[in-house]
Formats: C-alpha cells, sequence, structure tokens
C-alpha cells in the first residue's frame, strides 16, 4: 500500500466532500495560493489499498502551477461511503463513478491520473465517455491484471480471508493478524502507523473484495485505449515491483503515450519522488492546454 510520509495538509489544501450523481465522494482539494487560477484542474484516484492522503505530498507543488486538483477515496475506499448495493461494483462501476465526479466538479474537463489500480479504474472511466477528461495519466499501472508473484499472493490472500465473512470486525483481525507487525517494524511514526491502521478497517470489506478480484482478473484493453482520441502519459518508479517497468513501457508504446521513468522509485512515485513526480505531471499537462504553435 502507498504509506505517505505526513499527514498534515499543506497551505490551500483542505479535505471536502464531493456530491455526485452516483454517490458522495471524499476528498482534498488544493488551490494556487494566490486564489485564482488559470489552468484546468486535475483529478488523482489512488490504488487499491490507498487514498486520497497518498497524494499529499503533491498537491501544492501541483497547485503552485496554476490549477486546482483534487484526490479522491473511491467509493469504498477510507471515508468514501461504498454504494449501499454492491451487486455491481467493480472497475467498470468505479470508472463510471469518475466520469460523474468530474462532472460533478463544474469545472470543465479535467486532467485525471490513475495510480496503480487507479489506472485501470481511470482507463475505464476514459473508455466508457472520454468527453470529461483533457487527458489520462497512468502512474505505476500496467495494461492488465497485476503480474507480480508477491502482489497476486496477498490480493488472494486478502480475498481469502475476507469473502466468507466481509464484514468491519473480520478486517478489523486481518489487520491485527497480518498488517500490524510489518507496519510496527516498518519504523513508520505512530501518527502515519495509526493512520494506516484507521484508513484499512474504515474500508468496505466487500468493496475490497471486489478489487481484488478485479486486480486479478483485469483484461487487455490497451488497444482499445490507443484508439481514444486524448494526449496520455505513463509515469512509473524504475524499480516498480507490481508491474514490470518493460511492461509498463511496451503499454506507453502501444499507446503513443509520454513516457516518464521517475529515478529512484518504485511503486508509489508520488511517494517517494514527489517533486519529479509533480513536475512531470505538471509539464505533461501544460503541453496539453497549450496549443502547438506553428511556423
Amino acid at each position: 500500500m502507498s504509506t505517505p510520509r505526513f499527514l498534515e495538509l499543506p497551505p490551500g489544501v483542505r479535505r471536502i466532500d464531493v456530491p455526485t450523481a452516483l454517490g458522495t465522494v471524499a476528498a482534498l482539494r488544493a488551490l494556487p495560493a494566490a486564489g485564482g487560477h488559470d489552468r484546468q484542474p486535475a483529478l488523482l484516484v489512488p490504488g487499491l489499498t490507498g487514498s486520497k492522503e497518498d497524494f499529499i505530498a503533491l498537491l501544492q507543488t501541483l497547485a503552485q502551477a496554476g490549477r486546482p486538483v483534487v484526490a479522491i477515496d473511491l467509493p469504498g475506499q477510507y471515508e468514501s461511503p461504498a454504494p449501499a448495493d454492491l451487486a455491481g461494483y467493480g472497475t467498470a462501476w468505479l470508472g463510471r463513478f469518475v466520469a460523474a465526479l468530474a462532472e460533478a466538479l463544474d469545472e470543465g474537463p479535467v486532467h485525471l491520473l490513475g495510480h496503480s489500480y487507479g489506472g485501470l479504474v481511470s482507463r475505464e472511466a476514459v473508455l466508457a465517455d472520454p468527453s470529461p477528461f483533457l487527458s489520462l495519466a497512468l502512474m505505476s499501472s500496467g495494461p492488465s491484471a497485476v503480474p507480480s508473484a508477491g502482489r497476486v499472493s496477498n490480493a488472494e490472500q486478502l480475498i481469502a480471508f475476507l469473502r466468507p465473512d466481509p464484514s468491519p470486525d473480520r478486517l478489523r483481525l486481518l489487520w491485527e493478524r497480518y498488517l500490524d507487525a510489518p507496519s510496527r517494524s516498518a519504523g513508520l511514526s505512530a501518527e502515519i502507523q495509526g493512520f494506516l491502521q484507521a484508513r484499512m478497517v474504515a474500508n468496505s470489506p466487500g468493496a475490497l473484495v471486489r478489487m481484488c478480484e478485479e486486480i486479478l482478473s483485469a483484461p487487455d484493453r490497451t488497444g482499445e485505449l490507443g484508439a481514444v482520441d486524448l494526449p496520455r502519459l505513463v509515469l512509473y518508479g524504475e524499480n516498480d515491483d507490481a508491474w514490470p517497468p518493460e511492461v509498463q513501457a511496451v503499454m506507453a508504446e502501444e499507446l503513443s503515450a509520454r513516457k516518464v521513468v521517475v529515478p529512484g522509485a518504485a511503486h508509489s512515485p508520488n511517494v517517494e519522488a514527489p517533486e519529479t513526480t509533480a513536475r512531470a505531471l505538471t509539464v505533461f499537462w501544460d503541453a496539453v492546454e497549450t496549443p502547438e504553435r506553428g511556423g
């Protein structure tokens, strides 16, 4: 899971709730320090066990470039409630939710970024209806189901543990039995460790199971995505341990996407190299918004 290195909100960042046609979502919203802005907004979608806090280190830098930025918890994650009926819940439904959220922001088309599983969700949003979006950035996300043996094993174990009893009590037991000791041995501060526990046990267990099932079975839709007329960026750490860097490089080529490899980063460049990541995103987004000058 992405582990933020700090939780204090930077200047210009505040916690909000955004109502949409499909439900309310918890978010962090960052605005340029001067108050006004002349760039289109960006919408940031976290990974499977992540949350809006994964992007804290990016938000102020991105906003300083002159654009509002919104980072969210997906429905069923942390502070965003899951839908009452999970029968249709999954990557496709979450993609429709992201599109509805982009419309609800009511600031024109947005730049969409998806991290890890959030990239699969963002892909679905764009394939369903690209009109709410100016561009698509896939960060540490691959073309199909996650291939890393360790990541596959973690998802399978979570499914096996929660599926028979997808209850909050079972989720708390999951933390206590399997996640507490590793978090304590990682040298994290008490504040960050407490946050990781609170975030995990606040998830919807049923939603978490569905997301795990889908990250293990997602088909390759690169060809379909490449046919969508939308600027694309593929950004990943040189040491990514979820989707291999070479797999993401091939995907970028097949998508005719701009490619950025973040030195020294692994699966969470947003945490491991936030300034490099923010700079790469800003360069990409600004280029999308700036018409090419002829002659």
